[in-house]
């Protein structure tokens, strides 16, 4: 108990820290940005990421690895070093480097800019600097300031009925004081979902032998390694420690079923887990706020707190744990006796990492099976899962949208190519660049592992078919199969598209109206 009470007692420090040290950087970061970007989230969001992913490929370059490549002759390209520091703040995992190359000091620069570009943190920052709040309070203050008195279209000084002024008053200050608790609620939920993960991860290492001896054998910092795996898969960035990602964990079932809701609770049921969240805190307090957040959900403007009642949350788990149940059938129906996907597996480790592997496919990219040995079938409809956006409803989800920005993206959005489209023109691209590879190594560079590698990295998933010597039709001496994605051996302009298309891929919200005016007959 007394080890327990100290461990809290140091992590309670070590917040109170960060989040001085995180309030004053991205404040100044955050002002930065909207001086320069004032009236477009996109591109406020543009910078935060590449200005994230400059920062953390200069602490990586500037941060001696753990060892040296295979060649021992030179340290990690500046092009993989950047390619890592963007994939893991697009949240991709797209790997073209060895994840046991990098050092405890790199290991913690990637858990920093994993965390800070994460979904549910990227989102807790709009909700403290949203000009919503600012303009609630300012209007709040304006009325208070102004005694009953208002101004026409003719500019003539007019009375207004205290009661309707009174109301909009206090409708402006409960907006105002609803979005600030929900910031709260949203950071508390985003301290205790990592706090709790991180402390589970490590009671089952220290619990079971064979998972902690994975490490042992590896020489891997056990601490780094819980933190790292609890905020890359709830962040659902998809990189872990291991070079095989949790294929080093296959016969691990209670890992990987510590780590399920973590994916989970971080993504694609994040808005169902908030919504019942405030629902209970309701019942609980009986605060007005909260009251305000479930019946005005529209006007407080967080996307992830869905418009309309409770209904809508549960379409939407309805859908992901269907996707889940028809990904889960197909894949046990194919894979449950192949001995290059399940070989030395019990029938509960099979079961526990199938549903780990389908529950991964959405956008976490984490894998305990060897995906280039997985049957065709379920890899197309891999791709698929990769594709759809987090919150895929069989209900319609409607977000509201300021008529006057909806006026002028009207010409852009009609212009613009629809998503699909834009996947097709980055692999015609990739194919272009690898040309010349696609000739000499046709079973490596084929056109659906292309396809499959530009699609994982459009759904900032991480999954690849990889890599393999055996599959070269000109096998010789110098090849080395090594763990890292297919995106590993692709050349400087290659891996220069799939960059983009990490970035394209994490920002595509603000493409998800584009391409109507396209008419398919």
């Amino acid at each position: 108990m007394e080890k327990m009470s100290d461990f809290f007692e140091k992590v309670k420090h070590l917040y109170r820290y960060f989040r001085t040290l995180l309030h004053h950087f991205f404040r100044g970061l955050m002002s930065m940005i909207f001086v320069v970007f004032p009236m477009n989230q996109f591109w406020s969001e543009l910078c935060y990421f590449t200005t994230l992913s400059s920062l953390g490929f200069l602490a990586l370059k500037f941060s001696r690895p753990s060892v040296l490549l295979p060649s021992h002759d030179h340290l990690p390209k500046n092009i993989d070093l950047f390619f890592t520091s963007l994939s893991a703040a697009t949240a991709s995992s797209m790997s073209t480097l060895e994840m046991e190359v990098f050092s405890n000091t790199q290991l913690f620069v990637l858990i920093v800019i994993t965390f800070v570009t994460g979904e549910v943190f990227t989102s807790f920052l709009e909700l403290h600097f949203s000009k919503s709040a600012k303009s609630d309070s300012s209007t709040f203050k304006y009325y208070s300031n102004n005694n009953n008195r208002i101004t026409d279209q003719l500019g003539i000084v007019i009375n207004r009925e205290a009661g309707e002024e009174e109301e909009e008053e206090e409708e402006g200050l409960l907006k105002f004081k609803s979005i600030q608790m929900l910031a709260v609620l949203v950071g508390c939920y985003l301290l205790f979902v990592h706090v709790a993960g991180a402390a589970i991860i490590s009671v089952y290492l220290n619990l079971v032998p064979s998972a902690r001896n994975v490490l042992k054998k590896k020489g891997l910092n056990q601490q780094i390694f819980t933190i790292f795996t609890a905020v890359s898969t709830f962040a659902n960035c998809g990189f872990l420690p291991t070079n095989e990602n949790m294929m080093a964990f296959r016969t691990n079932s209670g890992l990987q079923l510590i780590l399920i809701p973590l994916i989970l609770t971080g993504n694609t049921l994040y808005p169902l887990c908030l919504r019942f969240t405030i629902l209970a805190l309701e019942k609980i307090t009986g605060k007005e706020e909260f009251r305000y957040m479930l019946k005005n959900s529209r006007e407080l403007g967080y996307r992830h707190l869905i418009p309309g009642n409770t209904m809508g949350c549960v379409y939407l788990g309805i859908t992901a744990l269907g996707y889940v149940l028809v990904q889960l059938i197909l894949f046990c129906s194919l894979e449950w006796n192949s001995e290059a996907v399940v070989d030395g597996m019990s029938g509960y480790e099979k079961a526990v990492g199938s549903l780990f592997q389908v529950v991964s496919s959405r956008h976490v990219g984490e894998s305990v099976f060897d995906l280039s040995a997985v049957s065709p079938a379920v890899l197309v409809l891999f791709i698929f899962m990769m594709y759809l956006p987090a919150y895929t409803s069989f209900v319609p989800i409607i977000y509201a949208e300021n008529e006057i920005k909806k006026k002028r993206s009207d010409f852009w959005e009609q212009i613009l190519f629809t998503q699909l489209g834009y996947i097709t023109i980055f692999v015609i691209l990739v194919c272009i660049t690898e040309a010349e590879s696609m000739k000499t190594d046709p079973l490596n560079f084929s056109v659906f592992a292309i396809v499959f590698e530009v699609v994982s990295a459009y759904g900032n998933v991480g999954f690849s078919i990889g890599y393999s010597c055996e599959r070269r039709l000109n096998s010789d001496g110098e090849c080395r199969d090594a763990w890292y994605g297919l995106a590993g051996k692709w050349s400087y302009g290659g891996k220069f598209v799939l960059m983009v298309v990490m970035l394209f891929g994490r920002l595509k919200k603000f493409n998800a109206r584009g391409g109507r005016a396209w008419k398919l007959f």
